[in-house]
């Protein structure tokens, strides 16, 4: 055993009885409860709040929409369809869209029109 291990931190990777084990939540892999927790829906109050940030980017302007409740899934294809209208660059990432570019105005139009919540936020 290591010097600093503590009761907690085993480190078990498998088991006899049960096979391979998790190693972020210690469970089988069949009970892994790591992807249903991945599949969450982010927590928020379901208004989607447009933002243009360039801090921390290199100078570069990117337009941030963030607090969309959806699965990483539709959020991925949202963030295609939204890219797609401005015809820019972007990624959606941790529950974010990002999309190249100044594009608040034009993405606060496209989200509204497609049924969301939304408000502009920050400058």
């Amino acid at each position: 055993m290591r010097k600093n291990a503590t009761a907690g931190d085993s480190g078990l990777v498998y088991s006899t009885d049960t096979g391979r084990m998790c190693p972020a939540c210690r469970q089988p892999l069949a009970n892994c409860l790591c992807k249903a927790l991945a599949k969450a829906v982010p927590a928020g109050d379901g208004i989607a709040r447009v933002t243009r940030e360039k801090q921390g980017r290199g100078g570069k302007t990117v337009t941030v929409v963030r607090g969309l409740p959806l699965e990483a899934e539709a959020l991925a294809v949202l963030g295609k369809q939204l890219r797609a209208a401005c015809g820019a660059g972007g990624t959606a990432k941790d529950g974010v869209l990002e999309v190249q570019g100044d594009h608040a105005d034009k993405v606060l139009a496209l989200l509204l029109a497609a049924g969301h919540q939304a408000k502009r936020a920050g400058g």
